[in-house]
């Protein structure tokens, strides 16, 4: 096709023509689009809204809080496209089995991580502990100092750091010692079969009468636990603020020894009797 074929005058009319009929037919379909992607956006926008105020009555915590709604923005604005494609005679199907395959591939590829990820949104979503909370979890205890995507980090009391992996942990189970605000103290005194049970009882409601740090409404407890071949065993419980939890049980081992010496109680020492026999 030459210069003067594109110039003539017949020929130019039927290109604009064909593109004037061009957008006629899709002019239509073109806004329709445009306005349904419009609508549905500011319907989006409105329930993400919804949501936001529901989770903060939930007190969800805000990095999750973050994650889901932008997820739940993200999977319906999608949506909103392909339905607008639709509109523009746009296959669709063959997208989203693209869409779907590709999902199901780096879901394979990321199984691992996948699964850590899916436990971190049901550690922030169920809250079975939180920042700085003592919790024993696979043989492990310690702080908890973060929650990560992908693992959690613990301090222990000798100041090592543990990561476990999120999966592990909401695949075992957890033991959580600051979920209440109070912890009970046991502690197991020997006495000598030579010392009044009475008289330790009586020194050892007066070591927790004097302890300020004990929660006296709980009520403190002072039995006879057992009777041992050379010792009479007492349990001792009380109730403390967790987060004074040893302080108060290293300080009662102290003072139940210093005051005991004070009154007189002993406490026994493994013993022994041996026989000897005289041979002829």
């Amino acid at each position: 096709m030459d210069i003067e074929s594109l110039l003539d005058t017949d020929s130019l009319s039927k290109y604009v023509e064909v593109i004037i009929s061009g957008a006629m037919n899709y002019a239509p379909k073109i806004i329709w689009a445009l306005l349904v992607i419009w609508i549905w956006f500011k319907i989006v926008n409105i329930a993400r809204n919804f949501i936001l105020k529901i989770m903060d009555k939930q007190k969800i915590d805000p990095m999750l809080k973050s994650f889901l709604t932008s997820i739940f923005s993200i999977i319906l604005k999608t949506l909103v496209f392909i339905s607008a494609a639709g509109i523009l005679w746009v296959e669709t199907s063959s997208f989203v089995a693209m869409l779907a395959a590709a999902g199901l591939a780096v879901g394979l590829a990321l199984k691992w991580t996948l699964q850590n990820f899916a436990s971190w949104v049901m550690i922030l979503l169920f809250k079975p502990f939180k920042l700085w909370d003592y919790v024993e979890v696979w043989w492990h205890a310690g702080t908890v100092t973060k929650i990560e995507i992908f693992n959690t980090i613990m301090l222990t009391g000798d100041k090592k750091t543990i990561i476990i992996p999120n999966s592990e942990i909401t695949a075992s189970s957890m033991v959580n010692y600051s979920a209440q605000p109070q912890r009970r103290i046991d502690l197991e005194v020997w006495i000598s079969y030579t010392d009044s049970i009475d008289k330790a009882k009586e020194v050892l409601n007066a070591i927790a009468k004097n302890e300020k740090r004990i929660i006296k409404k709980d009520g403190i407890q002072i039995w006879v636990k057992e009777l041992w071949a050379d010792a009479v065993i007492l349990v001792f419980r009380t109730f403390v603020k967790s987060e004074q939890y040893w302080d108060v049980f290293f300080d009662l081992n102290e003072t139940i020894k210093k005051e005991f010496d004070k009154n007189g109680l002993n406490f026994p020492y493994p013993q022994r009797d041996v026989h000897l026999f005289k041979e002829n």
